[in-house]
């Protein structure tokens, strides 16, 4: 693989949920996430918490005024006939056993497991309907 000639890397991505305490909740049992800080900027007016995910972090966002996110916006072949940021994606080495698990924590499926390009793809909602792809390849 070419190293960046920027010699940057990800560092994390910000996701926009209606219910803090929730979200932040979902983001622990679901994908093990762990609150690293918890903020309210009054300049954002918004609640932001940022969890670790091994070295990426997500930053959570609760506005005071948050809208609900479109229903389009929760179906992965329509939102990207919207320009913007479409969906978080994970690698996983075991698509099934990930599966199982999200069984398990009754996690809204987007999608089944589907084949792209001899990769296992999976679609899931969060609890805000934000769309979050895994990947095994």
């Amino acid at each position: 693989m070419m190293k960046n000639m920027l010699d940057i890397e990800p560092l994390h991505v910000g996701i926009s949920v209606p219910d803090m305490e929730a979200a932040v909740k979902w983001y622990n049992n679901v994908l093990g996430c762990c609150v690293i800080s918890d903020k309210y900027l009054p300049a954002l007016r918004s609640r932001v918490v940022f969890m670790n995910v091994g070295d990426f972090q997500l930053e959570l966002f609760q506005h005071d005024e948050a809208i609900p996110l479109p229903e389009y916006r929760r179906i992965p072949n329509e939102d990207i006939s919207v320009c913007g940021t479409k969906h978080l994606c994970f690698r996983t080495k075991d698509m099934e056993k990930l599966k199982v698990h999200f069984d398990s924590c009754s996690v809204d499926m987007a999608t089944d497991i589907f084949n792209v390009n001899g990769n296992k793809v999976l679609f899931i909602r969060d609890i805000a309907g934000n769309l979050i792809e895994f990947i095994e390849n």
